[in-house]
């Protein structure tokens, strides 16, 4: 029976009496199920206050150290000297060692930082990015050419391809464009051979007018970026820079194979349209010039000397310059030139005004993949790769050019030195010392000072 409609003696009581204590007891339950929510709330205020107490605590915490950081070298030079009798060399010892602390401080905070956040992100930045890199076909790493493929099993070896597509390009640039210029053609050609040790890295350029043996290729698509199924021919007697005209990145890549023997696993196209783009992101490049560049096509590239730091327009200018007046030859004075900034590009982006600014970091790396295309090529590829490299001395970097007689023939070709060719390609494979013992981080060789420096009839 039910409670509600008994007295305590189990007798019953009247409809009034129950109808109340059915009231009262209704009451009773929402005033308990009120007490309960009320005690939930309690409890998850008191969670809600316990988080923000810590994230204050975090935060202030950060912030004085922030604080302390910033405002250490100027609480330094309000305080009086304690030791008067320092002199000038162990005052600028102190402050130099107190700045490091403080570029420590920010670092580690930095790093902090970084790590939090990149564990939420790392993946869908890395992913992003990725996709921005256009992708195409150009390595062929079980070709016959390639020498002693056992022994480069985990070498790397980027091929870099500069083409001079006017695709896109404006008339202030100077560079001509597609309808004038029609196709693409590869205005620079780089191997960087990274040795499965990572202790040295080798560059080394190919003059755009070498005389090869061009294979059949099948033929390029600069606007679809991509081949189609027509076979172009080969042509025993033709420039190195028609291959890429022809038939694009496997072509190019072909011919490098059999000329060095390497196995090329990265190839890296840069269209030289959206090249600037990458200086500007960093916001501009520092490069030592000795002399003023004067083009007879372009114009005055740099007429300033010494370190110059150059924008995105006049970096364009600075690589593809091809007819510089005082160059020995129209291809060794560019090439030096290519080097010089490449170098000059690295280290600007591998300094802390880079890699410690999100902006431009974020913002080099867009334009890079907006300004290339490639085979095998990806955030996780250079990160590997940057990985496997860490802690290389940077005067284990040589930049070097393919030899060649250095005068060009009656075709207007360089020709290769066969033997010299050969010994250094062999010494890249087999990762042995360089021909002539020839210290790290020189500069390309150069063909005499006297050399002829006739061009020839080819687009700039």
């Amino acid at each position: 029976m039910d409670p509600l409609t008994m007295t305590d003696e189990m007798e019953a009581i009247d409809e009034a009496t129950q109808y109340r204590r059915k009231i009262d007891h209704s009451l009773a339950r929402f005033s308990a199920a009120h007490d309960d929510a009320a005690a939930e709330e309690a409890k998850r205020r008191e969670r809600l206050e316990r988080l923000t107490t810590r994230s204050m605590a975090l935060f202030e915490q950060t912030r004085t150290a922030l604080q302390r950081v910033v405002l250490l070298d100027k609480d330094e030079e309000e305080k009086p000297a304690e030791k008067p009798e320092q002199t000038r060399l162990q005052e600028k010892k102190q402050r130099h060692i107190a700045r490091n602390v403080r570029i420590g401080r920010i670092a580690l905070i930095v790093v902090v930082a970084l790590i939090f956040i990149g564990t939420g992100v790392a993946w869908g930045a890395v992913t992003w990015f990725d996709a921005k890199f256009a992708q195409v076909s150009a390595l062929d790493e079980n070709s016959s050419d390639i020498q002693n493929a056992d022994a480069q099993a985990n070498d790397e070896n980027f091929l870099m391809v500069g083409s001079d597509s006017r695709d896109g390009a404006s008339s202030e640039e100077n560079v001509g464009d597609a309808a004038n210029i029609p196709g693409a053609r590869s205005d620079t050609v780089m191997v960087a051979h990274v040795p499965a040790d990572r202790k040295r890295v080798v560059v080394v350029s190919f003059p755009r007018d070498l005389e090869i043996d061009r294979p059949d290729c099948n033929r390029w698509d600069p606007a679809k970026s991509q081949t189609t199924d027509e076979v172009v021919p080969e042509q025993k007697i033709a420039k190195l820079n028609t291959a890429y005209a022809v038939g694009g990145p496997q072509c190019m890549t072909k011919v490098i194979q059999k000329v060095t023997g390497l196995r090329i696993n990265h190839f890296v196209g840069i269209d030289f349209n959206g090249f600037k783009e990458m200086v500007d992101a960093v916001h501009g490049v520092t490069v030592h010039n000795e002399k003023p560049i004067d083009d007879t096509v372009l114009g005055k590239v740099l007429a300033e000397t010494g370190d110059v730091t150059i924008s995105g327009d006049q970096a364009l200018s600075y690589v593809r310059a091809r007819h510089v007046k005082g160059d020995p030859t129209s291809d060794y004075g560019r090439i030096k030139r290519q080097q010089a900034f490449i170098g000059a590009l690295l280290k600007k982006v591998m300094s802390s005004d880079v890699v410690l600014d999100p902006g431009k970091l974020s913002g080099f790396i867009t334009a890079f993949a907006h300004a290339t295309f490639g085979d095998n090529l990806g955030v996780q590829q250079m990160m590997t790769l940057a990985q496997s490299m860490r802690g290389l001395n940077p005067a284990n970097i040589n930049f070097l050019t393919v030899p060649t007689v250095g005068l060009p023939n009656k075709r207007g070709n360089e020709v290769l030195l066969q033997d010299k060719t050969k010994s250094l390609f062999d010494a890249l494979r087999d990762n042995t010392p360089l021909p002539g013992n020839q210290p790290a981080g020189t500069a390309a060789s150069a063909p005499p000072a006297n050399a002829d420096s006739r061009t020839n009839a080819s687009n700039g």
